[in-house]
């Protein structure tokens, strides 16, 4: 049995109740070095045997799967996040499809999550933005053409920008050409939930500058729009007295 796990945004205990169980049953884990916190490690059994992907290709990872299962063991691979984001676990998933190994897979906290936790942020302010829209910049991983930056801005909505730290420049280029003002809040969070986390709040015109300022290089994510701000905002209806729901009789008209 194979169970991908969702590591978390980064700091330990924000792994599920689920995924440390597993990590304490498992014989095998394959962890993504580069991004998972080590500390997760600490649940293993003294005996599991331990891989870091960050030094594997993908049919390096796959042998490891295979050879535990010959010996009848179980396999956690865990991934960074939650590796339904950016976390290539469907190449994994449709070779042991091919092969007939049983897995599951079980979701975590993702850094986009992790990010708005550092800033007390919502993404979804009522009159200000309903919808969150998570992308990449190209980079030696293309993009659709279809999913540029340009048509994403052009929502006005709220955007969070993964593996793309060290695109700041062009990305403030083509937020603006999009349809965002320069003067649009932004943010970006360093290492969310890590202990060493760091976030700072600018504007889509001054992301370069402020990850320059601040020696952000790499492990970040961008926030762009007007919930940065938080202000100006509406008030929920949910809670408002006038307001009638499946369970709470309202004041204003019925």
């Amino acid at each position: 049995m194979v169970h991908f796990v969702g590591a978390g945004s980064g700091a330990a205990d924000l792994i599920t109740l689920r995924g440390k169980k597993f990590l304490e049953e498992a014989d095998v884990i394959i962890y993504a070095g580069s991004l998972v916190n080590p500390q997760l490690l600490e649940y293993a059994r003294e005996d599991c045997k331990i891989f870091n992907s960050a030094k594997m290709t993908l049919e390096e990872v796959l042998e490891v799967i295979f050879q535990a299962e010959e010996e009848g063991e179980t396999t956690v691979r865990l991934h960074t996040g939650d590796p339904c984001l950016y976390g290539a676990i469907r190449e994994q998933m449709d070779v042991l499809d091919e092969k007939g190994i049983s897995y599951d897979y079980c979701p975590g906290v993702s850094s986009f999550s992790g990010a708005a936790a550092a800033l007390n942020l919502e993404y979804t302010l009522p009159n200000v933005s309903q919808s969150v829209i998570i992308t990449r910049m190209a980079g030696r991983t293309p993009v659709p053409e279809k999913e540029s930056i340009e048509s994403f801005a052009a929502h006005q909505a709220t955007m969070v920008v993964f593996l793309s730290t060290g695109m700041l420049e062009e990305l403030s280029r083509r937020l603006i050409e999009g349809g965002y003002k320069p003067d649009t809040p932004a943010a970006i969070v360093y290492k969310a939930t890590w202990e060493d986390e760091k976030k700072f709040v600018c504007t889509v015109a001054t992301l370069a500058q402020t990850a320059k300022e601040n020696n952000i290089t790499k492990t970040a994510l961008m926030i762009i729009g007007d919930v940065v701000s938080h202000n100006s905002y509406d008030r929920s209806l949910l809670y408002h007295p006038e307001f009638t729901t499946e369970f709470r009789k309202g004041t204003g008209p019925q």
